[in-house]
């Protein structure tokens, strides 16, 4: 039986993130982590435009499937990030 990355990644889960200048850093439950320049995602404009106290206040939502900004009300959920992923 064959399975898929994408059936894999539905399991995978958020465990931690930070923000290094314009990169968005996610560590997955896996071991792997992802980065997104968040000033060349037009999707993330919100994060982008956003102050450092804004940005530094992050969490990862129960179940880690996404990553909360509570000042931006906007977040990223893990399974975008990773259907990005396998894009390239």
């Amino acid at each position: 039986m064959v399975t898929s990355t994408h059936d894999v990644d539905t399991f995978v889960q958020a465990k931690s993130a930070r923000l290094d200048g314009d990169v968005l850093f996610v560590t997955l439950t896996d071991g792997r982590e992802i980065s997104l320049p968040i000033t060349q995602m037009s999707w993330l404009k919100w994060l982008a435009r956003a102050t450092p106290k804004q940005r530094a206040n992050w969490k990862i939502e129960p179940g880690g499937f996404a990553i909360y900004w509570e000042d931006l009300d906007d977040g990223v959920e893990i399974q975008h990030l990773l259907s990005l992923q396998s894009l390239d």
